[in-house]
């Protein structure tokens, strides 16, 4: 019989090289996989019951909420508000830091999250996903503050997604690689089963919404042909694969190769700044993608080292196998200089912490 591995025995196992570690992150870790097997349970019985459609809310973005998001909301607070293990937490879903109650201990992470990626999927059964970043506590504050979210990317203690599918499976990281673990339903447990995934040498896809290609800038559009074998001489095209879940299509492609990409564009001149929410999808997207030899720019430079400046900053995203990366920002550099002058003013900006 194969050697079965829960993803508890794992995190466990990790712990051992650092003999300084107390547990509290492999507990961080352990309850998320049980918040996200309760949100699971909801997502596959999602017909049967009365959770499906929109509620009459609208979340920061403006987005009508649909019932599952708030559903997954509640359930990940309500499953780490009372460890003693967060200062503070921040959600997708949420306009503000959302506050540790104070009869509950106050910790030493912080945690951000978008609790249903690709909701507006849900009605059509189409693969959905929570993404989660978790980042050490820095501010003398005696609980959390805007200054211990708002950290680069390059200061993730942690990060990972779950994606519910054909299966759920849970995909995290801490620095050590990156690990995947399916949940078997008979159990009610997360097994190993994806360990130390790496991005192959070997691309096979494209992530795009070509329905926004009228709105790209030249660079991306060129990229896009150049992607397609359509410019430059004697490639072989990539297969094109778009979902519309963040997580899935970064899913797809983490394990057979690929590139996603979201691009800015100067649609709207006043928002050269594209749709990925920096703090709730892209700095977790970027780190996985980091571990798994992957790479993840918004155009200009690494995501992960870009100073966050706001709680729902929004950025370009393009990540996948470092080389289809790198040739973006090249087209970007080469025929964007448009919108990379009207895109830099919104990625330096000063962090508002009052």
């Amino acid at each position: 019989m194969a050697n079965i591995v829960t993803i508890e025995r794992h995190i466990l196992e990790k712990q051992k090289a650092f003999p300084e570690a107390t547990g509290v992150f492999t507990q961080i870790l352990y309850d998320m996989a049980l918040a996200t097997k309760l949100i699971a349970r909801e997502t596959t019985r999602a017909g049967l019951v009365e959770i499906l459609g929109a509620t009459e809310n609208h979340n920061s973005y403006g987005e009508q909420q649909q019932k599952l998001d708030v559903f997954a909301d509640e359930m990940i607070f309500k499953i780490n508000d009372h460890t003693g293990r967060f200062c503070a937490m921040a959600s997708e879903e949420h306009d503000d830091i959302i506050e540790i109650p104070t009869h509950f201990d106050s910790g030493k992470y912080v945690l951000l999250y978008d609790p249903l990626d690709g909701s507006s999927n849900i009605d059509v059964n189409v693969s959905i996903g929570t993404i989660f970043a978790i980042h050490r506590k820095v501010s003398n504050s005696p609980r959390g503050t805007l200054e211990d979210i708002l950290q680069p990317g390059r200061k993730l203690a942690g990060a990972g997604y779950v994606i519910y599918g054909a299966s759920t499976m849970m995909v995290y990281s801490t620095g050590q690689g990156v690990h995947g673990f399916t949940l078997d339903p008979g159990v009610g447990e997360f097994l190993l089963s994806h360990d130390d995934i790496r991005v192959p040498d070997k691309a096979l896809y494209y992530s795009a919404n070509a329905g926004n290609e009228k709105y790209w800038t030249p660079g991306v559009r060129r990229y896009a042909k150049w992607l397609q074998g359509i410019e430059g001489e004697g490639r072989k095209p990539l297969g094109h694969r778009y979902i519309g879940s963040l997580v899935a299509d970064f899913h797809r492609n983490l394990l057979r190769g690929g590139v996603f990409f979201y691009p800015g564009d100067l649609q709207a001149p006043d928002k050269p700044y594209g749709k990925m929410r920096l703090m709730f999808e892209a700095q977790a997207i970027a780190f996985l993608a980091e571990q798994a030899g992957g790479y993840a720019s918004d155009g200009i430079g690494d995501i992960l080292d870009i100073q966050p400046h706001s709680l729902h900053q929004r950025v370009p995203l393009i990540v996948g196998n470092r080389d289809l990366v790198e040739t973006a920002e090249q087209y970007i550099r080469d025929y964007d200089q448009e919108w990379i002058n009207a895109y830099l003013p919104f990625r330096n900006k000063e962090r508002e912490l009052a």
